[in-house]
């Protein structure tokens, strides 16, 4: 009733009243507790779970290819091997990717496309420096032939008598044919007073003939001149590795204060090199702003031109540029430009036609790719690839010419400079 007293048992109902929700209450909070512990455990599980496979994939799995590539027949392949193969011990993990990288290069058909294992790339890094041990030639793989780029001026190759165009038959006895690029540089390289022998076929030659080389320490100046006639700066350069744009400014200052009037750029035998010390170079000849060479893509990016960067120094100085099938890469770049801005003469024999440009791409373990990443045109949008550059005025070089130490290119451009400037 209201305002009485409670009934007997009233406190009971009250106080289990009271018990039972707090009852409920601890209940709840238990279950609660137990509920917020599985997720806490669950989420730790998940987080380690997750950075194991991470770590995993960060292993095996750096850069994974695109999903629409499927490698399983690869792995599987690769099972196979390592299942059935009679010699166990033969199985070099390294060696078998390496490899594979090299066979999926090869595949593209290209010989300027390679890879190159932590020694080999050292080697390479080596040439471009203007240093290292060996015979002293450039050489390449022409329509699937080991050939011969050019001889270095002064190494043991020219002196043993190898020449731009020699076909390179065996190395040491070694069938060439079908041999990698990279595998022909690592059996002509070694340590100086070593010797290899290379058995060489040339034009002409019904037989090929076997040339015992002693290797050294090959030094290539990138740059040398002299005046000839009184007033002709004759400039050899060798190559574009990495010194030789300085080298360069340094030859053309030292010109610069000579009594030279005109000059002979000598691009034979040069195998090229860096596309940017090319157009550094061709500022010498060439006016701020001019057209070095077009680089094409292929389409995965729009062209980019190489301008002339100056300062033009030799820009109003009469030139003649001689060439031969050892005038490849950037010297062809330097060649055609002066030829297309300037009307500059060719003289000698057509050039090698090397018209790609590679990047080299440095891998994690010290290997690295040489890849040709664009086609280079010239300042009139024309290719040389596998064509070449034909002179303007063709003049042999003869087995006897080279033997009598003669040199009717050279004469023949002392008397187009005296022609074009009388």
């Amino acid at each position: 009733m209201v305002g009485g007293s409670s009934p007997p048992g009233g406190t009971f109902i009250f106080v289990y009243g009271l018990s039972f929700k707090n009852l409920l209450y601890k209940t709840n909070m238990k279950k609660y507790k137990i509920f917020l512990f599985i997720i806490v455990v669950l989420f730790v599980i998940a987080s380690f779970g997750s950075g194991f496979l991470l770590g995993r994939s960060s292993i095996h799995c750096k850069i994974c290819p695109p999903e629409n590539v499927d490698f399983s027949l690869f792995w599987e392949a690769w099972e196979k091997v390592h299942e059935k193969f009679v010699d166990p011990q033969k199985l070099d993990t390294k060696k078998m990717t390496y490899g594979a990288i090299s066979g999926m290069l090869e595949s593209l058909d290209d010989p300027f496309t390679v890879f190159f294992e932590p020694r080999d790339s050292e080697i390479f890094s080596e040439d471009l420096s203007g240093r290292f041990q060996g015979v002293g030639m450039e050489i390449g793989i022409v329509k699937g032939e080991l050939q011969v780029i050019t001889p270095l001026k002064g190494t043991p190759a020219e002196k043993a008598g190898i020449l731009a165009g020699d076909k390179i038959v065996k190395i040491d006895g070694k069938p060439s044919l079908h041999i990698s690029l990279d595998e022909a540089v690592k059996l002509i390289r070694g340590p100086e007073g070593t010797q290899v022998t290379l058995t060489i076929l040339r034009e002409g030659w019904e037989e090929p003939r076997d040339f015992i080389i002693t290797r050294s320490t090959i030094k290539i100046p990138s740059v040398e001149w002299e005046i000839k006639e009184g007033d002709i700066a004759y400039i050899k350069l060798n190559n574009f590795n990495q010194p030789a744009s300085y080298d360069f400014n340094n030859v053309a200052k030292e010109i610069l204060k000579s009594p030279a009037k005109k000059i002979i750029l000598d691009l034979r035998n040069n195998p090229g090199g860096y596309l940017e010390v090319a157009r550094l170079i061709a500022g010498i000849f060439l006016r701020e702003g001019e057209l070095v060479a077009i680089e094409d893509f292929g389409g995965k990016q729009p062209s980019e031109e190489y301008r002339s960067k100056g300062p033009g120094i030799f820009s109003d100085y009469p030139v003649v540029v001689l060439i031969n099938k050892g005038t490849a890469s950037g010297a062809e770049i330097l060649a055609a430009a002066l030829r297309d801005n300037r009307g500059v003469l060719l003289i000698g024999e057509k050039s090698f036609g090397k018209g790609s440009v590679q990047e080299t791409v440095k891998l994690s373990d010290g290997s690295s790719l040489k890849i040709t990443v664009a086609k280079w045109l010239t300042p009139k949008k024309e290719s040389i690839s596998g064509v070449g550059l034909d002179p303007d005025i063709e003049v042999k070089m003869t087995k006897e010419d080279r033997q009598n130490d003669k040199d009717p290119q050279l004469d023949k451009a002392i008397e187009v400079l005296e022609n074009l400037t009388n």
